[in-house]
């Protein structure tokens, strides 16, 4: 009966804010990488697309229910990427050599980030356990 839970496993929750707050910081590096303001609505252009499409995959990749690496990884390789491409098509921007370029960035960017993150609380929940 517990495989049918649909309860987030206890550490989903902090894995879930910690990877959000890795994608908001991969927009804040960005802009400050550009030399743009930082913005509210220069963060929401920048992170809310991927946010969103993560929240939504994250259930049926069960990226909380059951923290994998492999979980994170399909997570991360999809959200990502259709993040970028919502992005594009939200703001009309073709897509060409600078969207090839900010896509393999994202994914770089973010999956360091994540990576850190992820291995920063698996050390944490271990010790802890």
């Amino acid at each position: 009966m517990s495989a049918l839970r649909s309860k987030p496993h206890p550490s989903g929750r902090w894995l879930a804010w910690g990877d959000a707050l890795c994608i908001v910081l991969f927009a804040l590096l960005g802009l400050k990488s550009h030399g743009e303001p930082i913005t509210l609505s220069g963060l929401l252009r920048n992170a809310l697309p991927i946010l969103l499409v993560w929240f939504l995959l994250a259930p049926f990749l069960r990226t909380y229910t059951r923290p994998t690496w492999r979980n994170l990884l399909y997570t991360w390789a999809l959200a990502v990427s259709a993040g970028v491409w919502l992005r594009a098509m939200v703001l009309q921007r073709p897509f060409d050599l600078g969207y090839l370029v900010f896509w393999t960035v994202s994914l770089g960017a973010t999956l360091v980030l994540l990576l850190a993150w992820r291995g920063l609380a698996l050390g944490v929940l271990s010790r802890r356990a």
